[in-house]
């Protein structure tokens, strides 16, 4: 049975859509991030929100340890880890206070995340890809869900290539595009009221999103998608093809679906990428993998509109043979237009339209059928 969407989830949503204006995605995606544990990355210019929406967003969950902060190139591990203990130094032991530092912390928001100094970045490292804080006492197990960061511009150095594969989804955003947008942001009121999610409820639909389905059909899909995009030289690794299983899930859950569908597969176009220029391959590749099987069913029914007006259009006495060689290759592209419906049902998409092309060559069946009926009913009248 499908559950429905949660409460708190819907509220947050429609509330932060409704104020940060062209960012649809990115709400989209910082809410599968919560739910499927993952880590988010939004580029842009300065003034486009990321920013804000970043501290709205971690602000909304409420009783997780929440921590910011604005990296610099002057930025130092006490800044974000804690400070030294002084009397653990008197033991001859190295630790941090770590409390209400990052190593504490369930949601964590960097701004200008690519200015982490390499005196940081081992353990931000650690912190994102394992959930784990390396102190100096050994390994710590952290309470860390989701590391949203912001950046003006992707990262140049091979030494932040590391940090940026650990962002699972990534958005690029810009200025408002529309200008009745801009208006209607200029007209925005503060809000009285907020949606927000209880950390209970929150780490209870995590556990949903561990239990949502992967069909067979979806899966095939993620597989079509990874060689359309091999063949454009878009190369992503299998560990970031693993880990997109838990945003499509996520995606289903926030949807209030207990299994994945193939629309779910949208949301990869924000993690798939690595280069700018890679963007608009993955675009294309998803728009293909959504319309491929309606483009080859259309591309079916239009040969059966051929077949059938071909015959009709037969020379008087050939008109038998003309029907029966069509009727033969209208009952094949029919039976393979029935396949094409359950493989489109098999991966969780709408039918209606390929379901309809086929319904549409069973009637030139079924007309040229009737012609052949009427033609022998005429044969007596006109023997005589």
């Amino acid at each position: 049975m499908t559950d429905l969407p949660s409460t708190h989830l819907d509220r947050m949503r429609r509330e932060l859509s409704e104020r940060f204006l062209e960012r649809e995605a990115v709400v989209e995606g910082l809410l599968c991030a919560l739910l499927a544990r993952a880590h988010v990355l939004i580029v842009g210019p300065p003034g486009t929100g990321k920013s804000e929406l970043a501290h709205e967003l971690c602000r909304r969950v409420d009783g997780v340890q929440y921590f910011q902060w604005l990296l610099t190139r002057f930025t130092t591990p006490e800044e974000l880890f804690g400070p030294v203990s002084l009397k653990a130094l008197e033991g001859d032991r190295y630790t941090r206070v770590t409390e209400g530092k990052l190593p504490r912390a369930h949601v964590v928001f960097l701004d200008e995340v690519f200015k982490a100094s390499s005196a940081i970045l081992n353990t931000l490292l650690a912190l994102m890809n394992e959930r784990r804080y390396h102190g100096g006492d050994g390994p710590e197990e952290a309470p860390l869900i989701s590391l949203v960061g912001a950046a003006n511009e992707l990262p140049e150095e091979d030494e932040l290539v590391a940090l940026f594969d650990r962002f699972l989804l990534r958005f690029d955003v810009d200025y408002l595009r529309e200008d009745y947008l801009f208006l209607r942001m200029l007209a925005l009121e503060p809000s009285e009221s907020r949606a927000t999610l209880p950390l209970a409820e929150l780490t209870a639909l995590q556990a949903r999103v561990a239990a949502v389905r992967v069909p067979e059909g979806v899966r095939r899909d993620l597989l079509e998608l990874r060689n359309l995009l091999n063949a454009k030289g878009v190369i992503a690794s299998d560990r970031r093809y693993r880990q997109s299983l838990d945003l499509l899930r996520a995606r289903a859950v926030l949807a209030g679906r207990d299994a994945c569908i193939s629309d779910d597969l949208q949301i990869l176009e924000h993690v798939l990428w690595s280069e700018p220029n890679e963007r608009s391959e993955v675009q294309e590749a998803l728009r293909s993998l959504a319309f491929g099987l309606e483009e080859e069913a259309q591309r079916l029914l239009f040969h059966a509109r051929e077949i059938a007006e071909s015959a009709q259009g037969a020379p008087e006495g050939e008109e038998a043979a003309s029907h029966t060689e069509a009727l033969a290759k209208l009952h094949d592209l029919s039976r393979r237009l029935d396949g094409l419906v359950r493989d489109v049902e098999a991966r969780g998409k709408r039918a209606e339209r390929v379901a309809a092309y086929r319904e549409e060559v069973k009637a030139l069946v079924r007309r040229l059928l009737v012609e052949d009926e009427e033609t022998e009913a005429d044969e007596p009248s006109r023997t005589h």
